[in-house]
């Protein structure tokens, strides 16, 4: 049963977002071409032109973020100073969106009057070359991965990130209320996005605007974590698991064994499925918390209902054997 939002994904984001948001954990600083910022990275992914600084431009990745390390500014360095020209001018000429220079490296002046005249942006970083790819590739992931949102309520019960979902007013923020006063922590009410990581994923949280409040019907908005401490609420939180809460009708056949896994799909991945049929005097909030648990202990490779399950074929087995 898939989700029925359709996923999107952004075409670009400026360099100044990508500097603001990103300045403090990737160390940056701006040298020159500060005019430029409004430029927009069109590709998540990073790209170190080394061909394309000595004149070869074919395949040439320009749609991305251009770091240039030890190699490249040693390179440049040699060369004389109008060939070094000559290069970024190409470079802006091509519209890369921004050039990131590792190892705290400081602009040669072909490159600062280049990037003065044609607004092009030169970020400097204290990071080795490596470790600032390592860091911008994740970085970028998540400012170009798809993203979708989901009508539901998502806790951290225990480790794990759990989505419950179901018709308004069938009980979901009551559930999560209840969950909540067992210690366990809020990470998005009434509406939950979600965004696909790396395409093996999924990363959920609330929104700005009511992180951290949940709607209650009958009392209204209420602070969590006034109400039960910081430790209740949680900015974002992997979805491991999806719990449907359903209105119980008599016809209704629920799972009694646990050997069939239901799955929910969301922006392509499958995640494990369960449904609850809301009736008076069930406590489903215990019940959510239990499959939590038991989605846990799968995890790490131990089914309950399949361990039961063999231990009484082994049993029916030795049976037969007896007679």
């Amino acid at each position: 049963m898939p989700t029925l939002n359709k996923p999107r994904a952004p075409s670009g984001i400026t360099v100044r977002h990508f500097y603001e948001t990103y300045r403090d954990k990737l160390k940056f600083e701006v040298m020159a071409g500060a005019a430029g910022l409004h430029r927009v990275i069109k590709e998540g992914s990073i790209n170190r032109p080394s061909l394309a600084l000595t004149g070869f431009f074919r395949y040439f990745a320009h749609r991305r973020v251009q770091v240039l390390g030890a190699a490249e500014m040693t390179y440049l360095k040699a060369i004389p100073a109008e060939q070094q020209r000559a290069t970024f001018e190409e470079l802006a000429r091509r519209h890369v969106p921004c050039i990131v220079l590792a190892r705290n490296y400081q602009p040669t002046r072909p490159m600062r009057e280049v990037a003065e005249a044609r607004r092009l942006p030169i970020l400097r970083t204290q990071l080795i070359t490596m470790n600032f790819i390592n860091l911008a590739t994740l970085c970028i992931d998540n400012e170009f991965a798809p993203v979708t949102s989901e009508h539901g309520t998502m806790m951290d019960i225990k480790g794990m990130g759990v989505l419950i979902r179901g018709d308004s007013g069938v009980g979901k923020s009551e559930c999560a209320l209840a969950l909540i006063e067992r210690g366990h922590s809020l990470v998005a009410d009434d509406i939950t996005r979600i965004k696909l990581l790396d395409e093996r994923e999924l990363m959920a949280s609330g929104l700005e605007l009511n992180r951290g409040h949940m709607e209650c019907r009958g009392i209204g908005i209420i602070n969590i974590a006034e109400m039960f401490g910081v430790r209740a609420v949680r900015k974002e939180k992997r979805i491991d698991m999806v719990v449907t809460l359903r209105e119980f009708a008599p016809d209704v056949e629920e799972e009694r064994t646990g050997l069939e896994q239901g799955e929910f799909e969301i922006l392509g991945l499958k995640v494990p499925h369960i449904e609850f049929y809301v009736r008076p005097g069930r406590d489903i909030a215990r019940l959510v918390e239990v499959a939590a648990m038991v989605q846990a202990l799968k995890k790490m490779g131990h089914d309950p209902a399949k361990e039961f399950n063999d231990r009484l074929i082994a049993f029916m087995a030795g049976q037969g054997e007896a007679r």
